[in-house]
């Protein structure tokens, strides 16, 4: 009976520590969400420009000595910055209707971005601050890690900040009316370009927080975290449904759960593959994802 209730703690445990680190995946999937739901297009350099704000905020670090929560918030803000740089570059001058065109120029968006954090970094794993990372909360059997937790506060924070511009701004109010009906949106005057150029600001944002708190759960920042995290991201979004922001929340918690469990049990070889299996399962049994409307086939 011992073992067996050591086993279970052990398997919880995991799981547990999954869900709090899935909070960085739903982040993830939000940005991918949020330009979606905007333009109806996917914006691969996302995940590639939430790390690279990432390192921005190592470079301070490193040079400056900067606090971790200056650390956090450079990151944010680079990774803004290089939102509104990759709207310009890979969707802006890009007729709207050519979705094809938009999505392989943000592949080449995001190769590029990768390509100079490799050159930057030789493209060696640094070291990447963490804060909490030495506190652990005792709760019955079970043991809190203060820097996950410490991740799940962010990334909830960074959730209701971006559900608050979208529900209760005028630019959320614009941004919405572009994602429903981008001509009506201009012939009431609203300026498309420039809400979806903010859009992709806002994004970046968050993608920031992401990137930081990734590295910062993970302990090292490195250039082979940027496909396995785009990967991911794109997983959660299709699985929370495309254009879902609560889907996304609740897929990016259950694809670190089911990580982890599958971590524990298969080891890190396989892990990644019994992810993409659920993303298989959706697909088949739920295409519109969790909280996605029904699928349109026509």
């Amino acid at each position: 009976m011992s073992d067996f209730w050591f086993e279970f703690v052990e398997i919880t445990q995991t799981i547990g520590d999954g869900l709090f680190f899935g909070a960085t995946y739903a982040l993830i999937g939000i940005g991918f969400t949020l330009i979606f739901g905007a333009m109806g297009k996917l914006n691969m350099t996302y995940a590639a420009a939430s790390l690279a704000g990432a390192y921005a905020g190592l470079a301070a670090f490193a040079f400056v000595d900067a606090p971790a929560p200056v650390v956090f918030l450079i990151s944010a803000l680079a990774s803004g910055v290089l939102g509104f740089v990759a709207y310009l570059t890979c969707f802006r001058f890009i007729p709207i209707n050519n979705h094809l065109a938009a999505l392989m120029a943000s592949i080449g968006g995001l190769f590029f971005i990768d390509e100079m954090v490799v050159h930057a970094t030789d493209g060696s794993p640094l070291t990447f601050p963490a804060l909490f990372d030495d506190v652990m909360f005792d709760v019955g059997p079970y043991g809190v890690r203060g820097d996950l937790l410490f991740v799940l506060a962010m990334c909830v924070a960074g959730t209701l900040a971006l559900l608050y511009v979208l529900y209760r701004t005028r630019l959320g109010l614009a941004t919405r009316a572009v994602s429903q009906q981008d001509v009506a949106a201009q012939l009431c005057g609203i300026d498309v370009h420039r809400t979806n150029a903010t859009t992709f600001v806002l994004a970046g944002l968050l993608g920031g927080i992401a990137g930081a708190m990734t590295a910062s759960a993970v302990g090292v920042l490195s250039p082979l975290i940027t496909v396995p995290l785009t990967v991911k991201g794109l997983i959660v979004t299709v699985i929370g449904g495309l254009g879902s922001i609560p889907g996304a929340i609740a897929a990016g918690l259950l694809v670190g759960g089911f990580e982890n469990f599958f971590l524990y049990f298969r080891g890190v070889n396989e892990r990644d593959m019994y992810v993409l299996l659920l993303l298989f399962i959706f697909l088949v049994f739920r295409p519109q994802g969790i909280f996605g409307s029904g699928a349109d086939r026509d």
